[in-house]
């Protein structure tokens, strides 16, 4: 098997990986119907998920997308490449730089006053309206990837 199918492969996998569980974050939150205990176990388990799963499947998004474009020999200034960079790059810089503190915030918010204070719902807000754009992000780069349109 070609070792250029093998990257595909595993560039693939960690796209199903990465974005299927950045989905799953306001479902987890949803799911806790606004009550502390449930909600402190959804933001850990968003953690969790984000550190052991989402963030190194996005880093082998980034490995295995370079090697390929090294492979293949697309050029970088490919509008779907470029395109699909600089939205990678914006939203990892989004996520952290600012979702992770505004996401730090929200959990010592909810430990220390419950989710129902103005301060953690004004946080948990914050931090809807940054994963709702990395996740509009994402899935354009999902698009790009895939169509490869002539935007330009």
């Amino acid at each position: 098997m070609p070792f250029y199918v093998i990257l595909k492969f595993l560039h693939v996998l960690s796209a199903i990986v990465a974005v299927g569980a950045t989905m799953t974050y306001r479902m987890l939150l949803i799911g806790a119907k606004g009550k502390t205990e449930q909600t402190l176990f959804a933001l850990h388990s968003i953690r969790f998920l984000d550190r052991r799963l989402a963030n190194p499947a996005y880093l082998m998004l980034l490995i295995t997308g370079s090697a390929m474009t090294y492979m293949a020999n697309f050029r970088l200034s490919a509008p779907w490449l470029l395109s699909s960079l600089i939205l990678y790059f914006l939203s990892m810089g989004l996520g952290i730089k600012v979702y992770a503190p505004v996401f730090r915030r929200q959990i010592k918010l909810a430990e220390s006053e419950g989710v129902n204070g103005d301060a953690y719902r004004k946080a948990a807000r914050q931090a809807s309206v940054i994963e709702a754009t990395v996740t509009l992000f994402v899935t354009l780069i999902v698009f790009l990837m895939t169509a490869k349109p002539a935007l330009w």
